[in-house]
């Protein structure tokens, strides 16, 4: 839950730190635009290493219920962050929460390890950075064979890459810049990378929120926009819900009685029918029906139907309301002595833009514009959801997401990349940003 903060003080919280990040300290500011060139040559030379790093991680296959596969990438990241200096550990979700499911209900068996890496500063003012990023993907085994790492062109392809293995190896080498040029003006830098994230953070989201509470400022490194630009930077994204639908009616022979039976496929086609409409886009709700099944054999009527549906929103009442409009209309049925029942599951919270993750936005804009980066900063949801929302629930600090690589084909089986001559440009406006945020002073 949300720290609890009296109303003034909490005002007077937001609007300090929204002065804070709005004015990073000057001379860090200055300090950084007299080394934007040889930072742009760093960033510049790593990025083939980074490409190196996105093929060795997307050529572990590391779906959210692969757990081996998912101890295996763990384990790669766990070691990549010890040879930069961090203090690492893999932290197993099921020894503090007993059965962590997904967002939907119907997680795996056992969740992916967090890793965990601590790099302490010099800076005994300097502020406290936190990084995330998940390994996971929502990909079966044996679908890298379908899409393996390849280059071609401007792309880079490959399983996960843009969702969100882009995202661990940004980080990686963002640390590599940081310690290639000698930069150690902060308090300290946390990285927090999950393996449960495309099930809703199930056993990762108490980690992220406590470990949000205690940093002066939140980076997420999902995907950073499309292909074809501009670089965006998320400061608000939707909450997300699961609904489930359920109609039991009763079997009987189709062919030679079917008058007996109570069609359960007919009541759920009903009801899908009239809870098509509960969507309300331009106020950031929407409620999409994406699976069904009934029965178990044709020649039979069937006596139970479920369908699962996909709800958006971003405020967290908005789903009070669409639950209790669902409860209302599942009232009228088709077939009278069918039974229907909805259960509605509220999963990741909504992330919402604050004066605190504004004005940091501001800062970070100013950052791309010395860089010349087309860079555009959103503070209204577009629909995903992010665990960036897990940090924002216990800190008035700000967070924002999109700090990864442009890519497209989140998702997809054969057509997922990320943009080549994106990943330079995005290392260095993420490198940099750490350095204002790690050095800069509150007024």
């Amino acid at each position: 839950m949300r720290a609890s903060v009296p109303p003034l003080r909490r005002a007077a919280l937001t609007l300090a730190a929204a002065a804070a990040f709005a004015a990073l300290s000057a001379t860090a500011a200055q300090a950084q635009t007299q080394s934007l060139p040889e930072l742009q040559a760093l960033a510049t030379r790593e990025q083939p290493a980074l490409l190196k790093t996105l093929q060795q991680l997307v050529e572990i296959e590391s779906g959210s219920s692969d757990r081996a596969g998912l101890d295996k990438i763990a384990g790669v990241i766990a070691q990549r962050l010890r040879d930069l200096g961090a203090q690492v550990e893999l932290i197993d979700p099921h020894k503090t929460i007993a059965a962590p499911s997904s967002d939907a209900g119907d997680g795996p068996a056992k969740v992916g390890q967090m890793v965990k890496a601590v790099f302490k500063g010099g800076a005994a003012n300097g502020r406290k950075v936190m990084l995330i990023a998940h390994m996971d993907t929502v990909y079966q085994r044996g679908g890298l064979q379908q899409q393996p790492f390849r280059v071609e062109g401007n792309r880079a392809y490959g399983l996960g890459i843009a969702d969100d293995k882009q995202g661990v190896a940004t980080i990686i080498h963002l640390l590599t810049l940081l310690k290639a040029a000698n930069f150690s003006d902060y308090g300290q830098i946390t990285v927090l990378i999950n393996g449960d994230e495309e099930i809703g953070s199930p056993g990762a989201h108490a980690t992220i929120t406590q470990l949000g509470g205690e940093h002066d400022a939140v980076l997420s490194f999902e995907g950073g926009g499309g292909p074809n630009g501009p670089d965006t930077l998320r400061l608000a994204t939707s909450g997300i819900a699961s609904v489930d639908l359920k109609v039991k009616g009763r079997s009987s022979h189709a062919g030679a009685a079917p008058e007996k039976g109570v069609n359960a496929l007919e009541e759920m086609s009903f009801q899908i029918l009239q809870l098509r409409d509960l969507s309300d886009p331009k106020n950031g709700k929407q409620l999409h029906w994406t699976l069904a099944k009934a029965g178990s054999v044709r020649n039979a009527i069937p006596a139970e139907a479920v369908a699962q549906g996909d709800a958006r929103a971003d405020r967290m009442a908005d789903f009070d309301g669409m639950e209790a409009e669902l409860q209302k209309r599942i009232q009228k049925k088709l077939l009278p002595e069918s039974e229907v029942s909805v259960a509605f599951r509220r999963g990741r919270p909504p992330l919402q833009a604050t004066d605190a993750s504004r004005a940091l936005g501001v800062r970070v804009k100013a950052l791309a514009d010395e860089q010349k980066l087309d860079l555009v900063v959103r503070d209204r949801p577009t629909g995903g959801g992010t665990d960036a929302a897990y940090a924002a629930l216990s800190t008035q600090a700000p967070v924002i997401e999109g700090m990864g690589v442009r890519g497209f084909g989140a998702h997809s089986s054969d057509s997922e990349y990320v943009v080549v001559d994106a990943i330079a440009p995005k290392l260095l406006l993420a490198t940099r940003l750490v350095m204002a945020l790690g050095s800069g002073k509150t007024p």
